[in-house]
């Protein structure tokens, strides 16, 4: 009898207690079905029970919304802290992140019932783990249905941050939005040198179309803005390259200019090493230092770098953060969890901009 259990177990896994069985997130995407392929990358179902994540800070002082149409991201950005969602599915390769992209289902419909809950003034965040507009938007269509469930509502703050030129499809929602709600967009641009961005963020528009795209947003009387983030020892945190970039913002009529530090968190940082590794072998030995053993660089140098970004925001206009109602700056501090950066302006009670961060709620994220 002992010897056809064994038999059974080593046929049906399933029925060895010492394989813990899937739950949570990891469960619904072991459901999932195949969604089509891209070049090097794989599209699967992911039935979620909720589409508002609950986020908070780390010291419980507020809270929002967060909403992402896509679990993993086609951009492959070598310094991407989301990549720890995935461990949630049980994947433990990083690349699984952009390789393995999930998009959620029924999401129009599940979010039409959690709005019904929200109260006026709610602030939502749109894209604070992966990007709403990747190649796939292009025929999955997701954040479209729910931008079309957003304009439905009235009162609400919503911020949205993306890299993709995608979301100048989306103008005439954009638009009906803003005349209801207040609406910030966000448009994260690294870097404007199109080589090192090719090799940095591998999928991602060039930084020059980004440039084009804050220009027609701007001109579809939109408030938008442009995330100079992360800034990169050795690499863009120098007087030069944050010149160059806040003249192009100016040029391109952006509201606002934002820059934070690169944090390393340990699903990312492995990665980001051996993009160092590979194409800036010369600095190997100062990120390993800097990084040893914190994910995130000194209060010196952040102070420093701060400095610098606000005297060259100053020079072209793009310092003034609250103008047209223009959010918050988003600003990694030390002691803060960077899941997710504040998107709007600071309110009474709060703390002061770049203090304040909030992080997803684990236990929220495992289910959706």
């Amino acid at each position: 009898m002992g010897e056809e259990n064994t038999k059974l177990k080593s046929l049906f896994p399933i029925l060895n207690s010492a394989i813990p069985a899937l739950k949570g997130i990891a469960k619904a995407a072991a459901c999932g079905e195949a969604a089509g392929e891209g070049y090097m990358v794989e599209f699967r179902t992911l039935p979620v029970r909720s589409l508002l994540n609950r986020s908070v800070s780390r010291r419980g002082l507020w809270f929002a919304k967060s909403i992402n149409p896509y679990r993993g991201c086609e951009f492959g950005c070598r310094y991407c802290y989301a990549r720890y969602t995935h461990e949630f599915m049980e994947m433990k390769d990083p690349a699984d992140f952009e390789r393995r992209i999930y998009v959620k289902q029924n999401a129009a419909w599940l979010l039409r019932q959690e709005m019904r809950g929200l109260r006026a003034g709610e602030e939502i965040a749109l894209g604070t783990a992966t990007d709403p507009w990747q190649p796939i938007e292009r025929r999955a269509r997701v954040t479209r249905s729910i931008l079309e469930v957003l304009a439905e509502h009235s009162g609400l703050r919503i911020g949205v941050v993306t890299k993709s030129t995608l979301i100048e499809r989306d103008i005439d929602l954009l638009q009906r939005i803003a005349e209801r709600s207040s609406l910030v967009l966000h448009i994260t641009i690294t870097t404007p040198d199109v080589e090192l961005a090719r090799i940095l963020e591998p999928r991602a528009p060039r930084p020059d179309l980004r440039f084009r795209t804050v220009r027609r947003l701007r001109q579809a009387g939109l408030r938008v803005g442009i995330l100079c983030s992360p800034l990169m020892p050795g690499i863009t945190d120098n007087a030069q390259a944050l010149d160059a970039m806040c003249r192009l913002a100016s040029e391109a009529g952006a509201s606002f200019l934002s820059a934070s530090p690169l944090f390393l968190k340990p699903c990312s940082k492995g990665t980001f090493m051996n993009f160092i590794h590979e194409h800036f072998p010369e600095l190997e030995a100062s990120y390993a230092k800097r990084y040893d053993t914190e994910a995130f660089v000194s209060k010196a140098y952040q102070k420093r770098v701060g400095d610098m970004v606000a005297a060259v925001t100053r020079r072209y206009g793009l310092a003034r953060r609250f103008q047209e109602g223009t959010v918050s700056q988003i600003a990694w501090a030390k002691t803060a969890v960077p899941e997710q950066g504040e998107l709007w302006p600071e309110l009474p009670g709060r703390l002061g901009p770049g203090s304040m961060l909030v992080k997803d709620d684990l236990s929220r994220a495992r289910a959706s």
